[in-house]
């Protein structure tokens, strides 16, 4: 039995060894020629770790090359104004992790003198950085011996080493990031830990494994053991709660001609301060679920939710859907165009109530509405004591305004349909 163990112990070092220097020399002949590769700048690292989190390379090279010409040292972040920040991230979203890196930026210029510091808990201490992001700052810039597990380190190492364990489980990860330290080579952290995610990236991708180009597979347990599209092992995650909501593209006349209204939402939560297009809950039907577009119901609610919010605006008829997945909410957006009133707008901030004042003015004792009274913000809770700031907007303003990718869509297929009616297509 004990020489059973010893060889099966052997065995494993082997792998390890074989592991690590074949990935070594493919990455050497195959590495991809990536922005962020081109110094050991830690800020650039750092800023190309936070937007790669679950978002395609090549989605995020035109990002990373906007943001830095915009922000190019850490001090430049640490001193932009919030706005300029998101406007520069939007498409990306996961819009936190732009305010983290901006709160982080901050900390590093006051107690580091701008320089992203190289030991580990500094780095630890940093908003928004979790032990991914701070294994690839310190092992990718500074050569330090630490591992950086993601999804794509994650599946490699499980099909390699025929890791049965369940990934979405936190011993999981430590166990992973145990192995992956085991398997830096001496001096090799920074090309190592690129190594493997490049792999993840290019070779052992989730669904179609490129098995035979794969520098090895020739001791790849999982794939010997026929493994290779099963693993790694993962629970599935609760699936997002569907939403449906009714959104007011509310079109303006007289002096508001051709613009339409944003309003911004609260400085907290979901999508925080950032801007879009008014929407409340739609209501529910009676045994079908959220109500359809065009539903006398749904429409009822909408004309009500534009009044207690302050905005003369009738609704007028279905424009389109949309649909968006938050990783705990799926928004179904039935937008309707709305016509501004002859009634003045009050958009003034002076001019507006808070939206909490609002409420419990719509559902005094006595008025009938507080069951039904529609929600006047749409965050997370449904509930914002906050003003609500709202502007009239052209297309040519919407470069002022950080919007979800949603909106953008939204406004942008409202404003290039108008173009073409205006020039005739």
């Amino acid at each position: 039995m004990a020489q059973d163990e010893e060889r099966r112990d052997m065995e494993r070092r082997e792998d390890m060894v074989f592991f690590s220097r074949h990935l070594l020399e493919w990455y050497h002949g195959q590495k991809r020629d990536l922005p962020w590769r081109r110094s050991r700048d830690p800020y650039h690292i750092w800023v190309s770790e936070i937007m790669l989190q679950q978002t395609r390379v090549d989605t995020v090279i035109p990002y990373f090359n906007r943001f830095i010409g915009k922000f190019p040292t850490i001090e430049a972040l640490a001193d932009a104004p919030e706005e300029e920040v998101l406007k520069c991230w939007e498409g990306l979203g996961y819009y936190s992790r732009a305010r983290n890196l901006q709160h982080a930026a901050r900390q590093v210029k006051e107690s580091y003198g701008g320089k992203v510091p190289d030991d580990r808990e500094a780095v630890f201490g940093l908003k928004g950085v979790g032990p991914y992001t701070a294994g690839a700052i310190l092992s990718i810039a500074f050569n330090r011996p630490e591992p950086a597990v993601d999804g794509n380190v994650m599946r490699v190492l499980s099909r390699f080493f025929l890791i049965e364990d369940d990934i979405a489980k936190a011993k999981t990860r430590v166990k992973m990031e145990v192995l992956a330290k085991e398997l830096i080579p001496s001096g090799e952290a920074s090309h190592f830990n690129q190594a493997l995610m490049e792999h993840g990236a290019l070779v052992c991708t989730p669904k179609s494994p490129r098995c035979l180009v794969c520098p090895v597979m020739e001791r790849c347990a999982g794939r010997l053991a026929g493994r290779e599209t099963s693993l790694p092992v993962k629970t599935k995650a609760k699936p997002p709660r569907p939403e449906t909501r009714l959104t007011a593209l509310v079109e303006g006349r007289g002096e508001h001609a051709g613009r339409v209204l944003i309003r911004q939402r609260p400085s907290s939560g979901l999508l925080a301060r950032m801007w879009e297009l008014p929407h409340w809950p739609a209501p529910e039907a009676p045994g079908a679920g959220a109500a359809r577009p065009g539903d006398a119901a749904a429409l009822d609610r909408l004309r009500r939710s534009l009044t207690e919010a302050g905005i003369a605006a009738r609704p007028e008829e279905h424009f389109m859907a949309a649909e968006h997945t938050f990783s705990h909410i799926h928004w179904t957006l039935q937008v309707y165009r709305c016509r501004e009133e002859a009634l003045p707008l009050p958009v003034a901030a002076e001019a507006q109530a808070p939206y909490a004042a609002q409420r419990t003015a719509a559902a005094e004792p006595g008025s009938g509405a507080a069951d039904e009274a529609p929600e006047l913000f749409a965050d997370e809770s449904g509930q914002s004591a906050e003003r609500a700031e709202m502007r009239w907007i052209g297309r040519g303003d919407m470069a002022q305004y950080a919007f979800p990718n949603i909106f953008l869509k939204l406004l942008n297929a409202y404003f290039d349909g108008r173009d073409a009616e205006a020039s005739g297509r």
